[in-house]
């Protein structure tokens, strides 16, 4: 029986992952700080609890062998950079240093589109450069730079999967496109930019579809791999779009300012997934929101 660790295994990425591989048939274990809500449990998975910032602790965790692991572990308040780079670089590195030794098939490193800094887009995975807007990207980037370091020296089989914005059912409401769902089925006002910005959405059954894409391909392994739809929409667009479908909200454009700092055009080039992993995205934006506001609908996340 194949068997799967997940890292972060109670998030919104893992709780999908978890999900599609018990339906696979695969054997799965989640680690993460703390135990999943309700809603976010599956009851086929074996849940242990460890912070990977501990590396004596997370030896004591990690004790059997698995053939693939996914890392979506990572701390969501970046208010602290020290604590940003213990989980998002140092408890990487650990995690590495363990699974080193064990025969490991496949290790996918789940990075982030913010690693590309403010270079222009579409962002191809050829042009690199550290990136200096906050100490998140800095520290996922130097992941990325540490795992792809472990493949040329010790041959450790790692992919990374450079993340755009992911969005769908049993996802936090504090994220934009929940949030967005949120305000417009409660009706309320709600303050945005202009909504000028080009942002790039991928429904999670694309993510997740992304990341069995890796296991156990040896073109993969190795290499950095955008993962978005390629499609951008202005976020102005997507707003429009969620009140249509619901029927009401009251979006207030041009309440917000945008920030100095901010891109206003923030998307990939896939090309590369669809050569190496011989993906690309199944749900069309419509589709994949429509999936989203009804989930939201029919289930109580909106409290």
């Amino acid at each position: 029986m194949k068997n799967l660790l997940i890292i972060g295994g109670t998030g919104f990425i893992g709780y999908h992952l978890s999900k599609a591989a018990i339906k696979k048939g695969w054997k799965v274990t989640s680690l993460s700080r703390k135990k999943p809500k309700k809603n976010r449990t599956v009851a086929e998975v074996k849940y242990i609890f460890c912070n990977i910032s501990k590396k004596n602790n997370l030896k004591k965790k990690i004790k059997k062998n698995f053939l693939f692991v996914v890392n979506l572990g990572g701390n969501i308040d970046h208010s602290s950079k020290k604590e940003v780079y213990k989980n998002h670089l140092e408890g990487f590195k650990n995690l590495c240093d363990i699974l080193l030794s064990r025969n490991i098939k496949t290790f996918v490193q789940i990075g982030t589109s913010v690693e590309y800094g403010k270079q222009s887009s579409p962002h191809s995975e050829n042009k690199d450069k550290i990136p200096s807007a906050s100490a998140y990207a800095e520290a996922k980037y130097l992941a990325t730079k540490y795992a792809q370091n472990l493949f040329i020296k010790k041959k450790f089989p790692i992919v990374v999967l450079r993340l755009y914005q992911a969005y769908g059912p049993n996802q936090k409401t504090d994220r934009l496109i929940p949030s967005l769902i949120n305000s417009c089925l409660k009706n309320e006002y709600f303050p945005c930019t202009e909504g000028h910005q080009l942002r790039d959405f991928i429904y999670i059954d694309d993510v997740i579809s992304s990341i069995f894409k890796c296991y156990g391909n040896k073109r993969a392994v190795g290499q950095i791999i955008n993962i978005g739809s390629g499609k951008p929409k202005k976020i102005r667009s997507v707003i429009n779009l969620i009140k249509r479908m619901i029927g009401k909200g009251k979006p207030d454009f041009g309440k917000i300012k945008l920030r100095i700092d901010e891109s206003l055009k923030l998307y990939p080039n896939i090309s590369k997934a669809k050569k190496i992993l011989d993906w690309k995205p199944r749900i069309n934006f419509n589709k994949g929101i429509l999936k989203t506001i009804m989930s939201y609908k029919h289930k109580n996340y909106r409290k």
